[in-house]
């Protein structure tokens, strides 16, 4: 321990207490043990050790306890304002309610999902402020839009968990708890009050990205058209539940909508497209694209977080130098968890973002000295080392999570991935062009529609193949845990070769 920087220390620890506190609430009073506790043995170890060298470790273990109790105090904080005592007494009950979208909707194939931030609740006559967020339920018309304010008439209910066609458990309570919502209304009567409550840039930029859709949905069918606005902006369409189906079996769902997998694979792509220009100038325009690409897609929390270690795959090809990236991405991982420590368990798009990125620093450049048979031309041998790479890494994570493996989804991820950096180009054309005349950005739809087919084809041929996935319904934590132990052990042996030689 003493050969560690008290950064790390620190990072260690936090994120330590932020992960115990995840599966197991330990309150205000652990906090209060654990601080002093800390404040004992740095205590111990100023005034009663006389070796420098034993009051060094004695002093970082003193802050790594310090650390972990700040982890444990943060998530204790995260949880004070999200109940509501009014909404609780509720719970169960038919109410009348008010509420603000705050989110674009999302539509599924039974309906459409609306987030809410509560603000009156109606009993009697008289009006209550309720102060909580929830998901509605409702029919796909009439349509509501981020902005709008809601008067809802339903049952007030608690998210429940439920479980996947494979068996796995899903926490659903806690996967929206971490954004703080805690309630739940399905298909309540609703009434329009008024729009343009929302804040206004972020009003803008979904009805900007709205116009965009429905410029290129004009000349792209569906079910492309959708899927092109997954891919192109995170637009949360339904594909329909065959299709999304067969995208699991094949092993790409991730690239249905934005996610922290997909757009790390996506600025590796953005990278490998400005790398004809001078370093300076790729690494540019390439951080510039990613920033871009989260505007344009919202800025949401989940972008803006995978967006970040995006750029840190940017920052690596800039320096190649693995410590300095993974301190950025340790400095990134710990802002996130100071922000909102809740995504360290129950956010699998912050898992996903970091373990692809993990990946790209450590994994690629073993991976790519063993992939030397691939032709560098067309950045054939590049996109089938960052695919391999992050494939290997994330496997232990999906299978923990989805309880179902794809055994076609090393070759389909290659065969699609590849197409989609070009996918998303003529795409952003063809609905860019679109503002200025539908007949001209046709061309650019046509070749937008032979990508979307060609990546449609395989994903169908694939998953309809007897043996393209099988279920894995017993994929518990200690065994995810126990692979990435011994990943980190053959990584550290590899990199300590390399140095060597």
């Amino acid at each position: 321990m003493g050969n560690l920087k008290p950064f790390y220390i620190f990072a260690f620890g936090f994120t330590g207490g932020v992960f115990l506190n995840s599966f197991h609430k330990m309150g205000f009073s652990f906090f209060l043990l654990s601080l002093v506790i800390a404040l004992a043995v740095f205590i111990y170890g100023k005034f009663l050790l006389a070796d420098a060298v034993n009051k060094k470790t004695i002093f970082l273990a003193s802050f790594f306890i310090f650390a972990f109790a700040l982890g444990l105090l943060r998530y204790e904080i995260k949880d004070l304002p999200a109940r509501d005592a009014m909404l609780d007494k509720h719970l169960g009950q038919k109410v009348l309610i008010e509420g603000v979208v705050l989110d674009e909707p999302d539509k599924r194939e039974n309906g459409v999902k609306l987030t809410l931030n509560f603000k009156n609740l109606v009993e009697d006559g008289k009006i209550f402020s309720a102060k909580g967020r929830g998901i509605m339920i409702t029919d796909f018309y009439p349509e509501y839009r981020y902005g709008d304010l809601l008067k809802i008439e339903g049952k007030l209910q608690k998210p429940k968990n439920f479980q996947s066609e494979n068996g796995k458990s899903f926490d659903y309570a806690s996967y929206l708890a971490k954004d703080d919502i805690l309630y739940e209304i399905a298909f309540p009567k609703v009434e329009l009050i008024s729009q343009g409550n929302g804040n206004f840039i972020k009003t803008k930029l979904y009805e900007f990205k709205n116009i965009f859709i429905g410029n290129f949905s004009q000349s792209i069918p569906e079910p492309h058209s959708s899927l092109l606005s997954g891919l192109l902006l995170g637009a949360k369409q339904s594909l329909g539940k065959d299709l999304l189906a067969d995208f699991r079996k094949a092993g790409v769902i991730h690239i249905v909508v934005l996610s922290g997998y997909n757009i790390t694979i996506v600025a590796e792509a953005i990278m490998s497209a400005f790398s004809f220009l001078p370093k300076f100038g790729s690494i540019s325009l390439g951080a510039l694209g990613i920033i871009l690409f989260a505007i344009m897609t919202g800025g949401s929390a989940t972008v803006i977080r995978a967006s970040a270690m995006a750029l840190l795959v940017v920052l690596a090809k800039a320096t190649r130098r693995q410590y300095d990236i993974t301190r950025a991405l340790i400095i990134v991982g710990l802002f996130m968890l100071i922000q909102n420590p809740k995504i360290l368990v129950f956010d699998s798009s912050f898992q996903l973002s970091f373990l692809a990125t993990l990946a790209l620093i450590y994994v690629s450049p073993i991976v790519e000295k063993k992939l030397q048979f691939i032709p560098a031309k067309f950045k054939l041998r590049e996109f089938a080392t960052a695919t391999v790479s992050t494939q290997i890494f994330v496997l232990p994570l999906l299978l923990y999570k989805m309880g179902e493996l794809s055994l076609v989804g090393l070759p389909v991820n290659i065969l699609i991935l590849a197409f989609i950096p070009l996918t998303m180009l003529f795409g952003f054309l063809t609905g860019a062009i679109s503002f200025i005349s539908v007949a001209l950005s046709i061309p650019f739809a046509f070749a937008s529609y032979a990508f979307l087919s060609y990546e449609l084809k395989v994903v169908e041929i694939f998953s309809s193949l007897p043996f393209a996935s099988i279920s894995v319904p017993y994929s518990p934590a200690w065994l995810m845990v126990g692979i990435y132990f011994v990943y980190g052990i053959i990584i550290h042996r590899i990199t300590a070769e390399n140095i060597k030689n």
